[in-house]
């Protein structure tokens, strides 16, 4: 949450001037599958998907945000549209609350006016989008490749033809695959303008390396106080991204009162089934609402790991033979077997939140 960035709006929700970190994800439906692309909607709404990114090939792809809309999705849709201003036009008539170009792509100044006039008059920010795989020749030129400085003299040059046709309600993002050039890149566009930063690492693989390259990626920007909206890119499905893109901000501390699940890696001294436990458990708790309470819970595999290390744990367990201690704010409260740990810890957890 960068409080020296401006404020934009898009559709119902502020990014930058210091509001909370926004998560984005994409749909993969056919946009032109407008009750696909709904069912996706919906469940990315569910999952705490704040903004909704959509991929637009055409005009009639961009009727598509007509159609959400009065069928009630409410978090704000972006248009990702490349090459064609026209489909800007129709995205920005139909309802989108965001376009995503290049205008460098976009074509002449005359065009890339005639979007930002249809955008102004609609109250609709316009998100710059930078990618090293897709970096201006005249850049690879000069840099010989994408290099950070390439890719935030990208972003500015793109700036500059919005702000040279009197449009300024921009955000700005910068990708690349390499996570430590994008980190940098970042940084340098962070420190010489006040836009807003929608920030990632794209093309990042599949669910196990994504998370880790946008880990570090992205938590090594927001750590600094740098990014506004995220987007964790998976191969994948779009609501593991949703989820992923929680995790990373819980781990900051960046996120909703939410319950924070600690857990040891387990040794020799662990009696429990901790693992699949601790699988069990998340399963268990995803619909728990915690009524604005921040709740930790400690799943420990044995007593060295229980009520000491984890004394600072709102609930917890530590496992035993075949058994485990529950404890409340450090206090013992009594033994459980362990097929009744997962219901307890879900009871007591209800308990003390009210639910």
């Amino acid at each position: 949450m960068s409080s020296h960035t401006k404020a934009v709006r898009v559709g119902s929700l502020t990014i930058g001037g210091g509001a909370p970190i926004a998560v984005q994800s994409m749909t993969n439906t056919n946009t032109l599958d407008r009750e696909s692309t709904l069912a996706q909607c919906r469940a990315l709404e569910a999952a705490g998907c704040d903004i909704i990114r959509l991929a637009v090939e055409t005009e009639e792809a961009a009727q598509t945000f007509s159609f959400l809309k009065e069928r009630n999705i409410t978090a704000p849709l972006v248009a990702d549209i490349h090459f064609d201003y026209k489909i800007a036009l129709a995205a920005a008539k139909a309802g989108a609350d965001k376009i995503r170009i290049n205008p460098g792509n976009i074509g002449d100044k005359s065009k890339v006016a005639e979007v930002a006039a249809a955008c102004r008059d609609a109250g609709i920010p316009i998100r710059i989008g930078v990618n090293g795989g897709s970096l201006e020749k005249k850049l690879l030129e000069k840099y010989a490749s994408p290099t950070p400085e390439a890719l935030a003299e990208s972003a500015f040059c793109e700036a500059e033809a919005l702000e040279s046709v009197n449009f300024s309600d921009i955000v700005i993002s910068i990708k690349s695959s390499r996570v430590r050039d994008m980190i940098a890149a970042c940084r340098i566009v962070s420190a010489n303008c006040d836009y807003p930063l929608h920030i990632g690492v794209t093309e990042a693989g599949d669910e196990y390396s994504g998370l880790v390259k946008n880990s570090i990626g992205i938590g090594a920007l927001l750590a600094d106080g740098i990014g506004d909206t995220i987007r964790v890119s998976l191969t994948a499905d779009p609501l593991r991204e949703v989820e992923a893109a929680k995790e990373i901000l819980r781990a900051l501390g960046m996120y909703k009162p939410s319950l924070h699940i600690v857990s040891c890696p387990t040794c020799s001294r662990t009696k429990i089934d901790l693992i699949s436990l601790c699988r069990e458990f998340r399963k268990a708790a995803s619909t728990i609402d915690t009524n604005g309470k921040d709740i930790t819970v400690a799943m420990m595999g044995c007593a060295v790991n229980g009520p000491g290390e984890a004394r600072e744990a709102d609930i917890g367990i530590a496992g035993g033979r075949g058994e485990g201690l529950l404890f409340r704010y450090g206090e013992i409260v009594k033994k459980v077997p362990e097929s009744e740990i997962i219901p307890t810890l879900i009871e007591n957890i209800r308990e003390m939140t009210g639910n």
